[in-house]
C-alpha cells in the first residue's frame, strides 16, 4: 500500500492557530496516514500528541521539528530530542545537519527559495552548504509558495544536485498553520503496510530516495534489467480534491544527464520505456503531467530510478 504523508504541520505550541488535537481531528478527516509535527524551534508538542494517539489507530505521528533561523529553515523528522542551535553557523550548516543526525533525526532543508529579506527574514534558505551527504532531503514543493518563484525552483535544484550523484530525497508540505483546503495540493508518499511502523516505513523512504509527491495519482515503475526496460503506470491514491477522468491525457517524463524523454501514458495501460530510449543512462527522475507537460500540470514526482 501507499500511505499519504503531511510532512510540514504547526500547532498553537508555536505559531499555528489549531491545537495537537484539532490537528490530529483535521488531518484524519483529510484521509492522512500520518503527519510530522513541525513546530517552530520547539519539540513541546511531542507529549501532547502522543497523549492524544493513544489507542488511535487511524492516523500516526512522526514527531519533529522546524529550525526557524535567521539564515533558512530545517525539517527534522524523528528528532526525539532538542539539539540547541544558538551558534548556528551561517557557513557550516552542517554542524546543525551532524548533530541533529546523531540524535537519530532525519535533516532536510525546508522552502530553501521561499522569499526571505524583507518579506520574511530567514525564509530563503542562505546558508552555504559544502557537503552535499550531510542531509537527507529537500522539501521540493511547500504548497503555500508561488509556483514559478519558488517551488519550481526547489524541484530543479533538487534535481541537479540528483543528476550530480548525490543520494538526496525530496518531500513536500503544506506547512499548515490552521485548518486549511488541502484539495489539488501536493502530499508525501511512501510505501507501506498496513501495520508497519510509518517512522521505519519514512526513515527508508527517504535513505533510498522512494518518497513521491503528489497532488492524487502515483507514477509507479518497475525495472526489468533483463529485459532492460522499464514499465510505467499509474495508480490511485484516493487523495480528496483530486478530479480527472479516466480517458484524459497524461503525459511521462524522464528526466537525465542527457535532456528529458517525454512519453504518453494512460491510466489504464501502461508504458514501457526501454534502456536504448534512454541513452543507458544511469541515474533517472521521472515525473507525471495531466494534459501537458507545463509545470501547472504536473501530478506526481516519482522516486530517482538508478540503474
Amino acid at each position: 500500500m501507499y500511505k499519504r504523508l503531511e510532512l510540514h504541520n504547526h500547532t498553537t505550541e508555536s505559531d499555528g492557530s489549531l491545537t495537537p488535537a484539532e490537528l490530529i481531528d483535521f488531518l484524519q478527516k483529510d484521509k492522512v496516514d500520518a503527519f510530522a509535527i513541525t513546530d517552530h524551534n520547539t519539540i513541546s508538542g511531542h507529549s501532547k500528541i502522543k497523549e492524544l494517539l493513544a489507542g488511535n489507530t487511524e492516523i500516526s505521528c512522526i514527531y519533529g521539528m522546524e529550525y526557524t533561523t535567521y539564515y533558512g529553515h530545517i525539517l527534522c523528522f524523528q528528532l526525539s530530542e532538542y539539539v540547541p542551535w544558538e551558534n548556528i553557523n551561517l557557513h557550516k550548516p552542517e554542524l546543525l545537519f551532524t548533530a541533529a543526525r546523531e540524535k537519530g533525526a532525519l535533516v532536510g532543508i525546508a522552502h530553501p527559495f521561499s522569499y526571505g529579506n524583507p518579506f520574511a527574514r530567514g525564509c530563503r534558505f542562505d546558508m552555504e552548504i559544502h557537503d552535499f551527504h550531510s542531509f537527507d532531503f529537500i522539501e521540493i514543493f511547500n504548497n503555500l509558495e508561488p509556483l514559478h518563484e519558488v517551488n519550481e525552483r526547489g524541484l530543479l535544484w533538487w534535481e541537479e544536485l540528483v543528476l550530480k550523484g548525490y543520494p538526496l530525497a525530496f518531500t513536500c508540505g503544506m506547512d499548515l498553520h490552521g485548518s486549511w483546503n488541502m484539495s489539488n495540493h501536493y502530499a508525501t508518499y511512501i510505501e507501506g503496510t498496513e501495520e508497519g511502523d510509518v517512522e521505519a516505513e519514512l526513515r527508508s523512504a527517504i535513505k533510498h530516495q522512494k518518497t513521491w509527491i503528489s497532488r492524487g495519482p502515483l507514477l509507479i515503475a518497475k525495472t526489468d534489467r533483463e529485459q532492460e526496460l522499464i514499465t510505467f503506470s499509474i495508480t490511485e491514491t484516493g487523495k480528496p480534491g483530486y478530479i480527472h477522468q479516466d480517458s484524459d491525457p497524461y503525459y511521462l517524463t524522464i528526466k537525465t544527464k542527457k535532456g528529458i524523454l517525454t512519453k504518453e501514458i494512460s491510466v489504464r495501460t501502461p508504458t514501457a520505456v526501454t534502456f536504448q530510449e534512454l541513452e543507458q543512462e544511469s541515474a533517472l527522475l521521472p515525473k507525471l503531467y495531466h494534459k501537458d507537460t507545463c509545470i501547472e500540470n504536473l501530478i506526481c514526482v516519482a522516486p530517482t530510478i538508478l540503474l
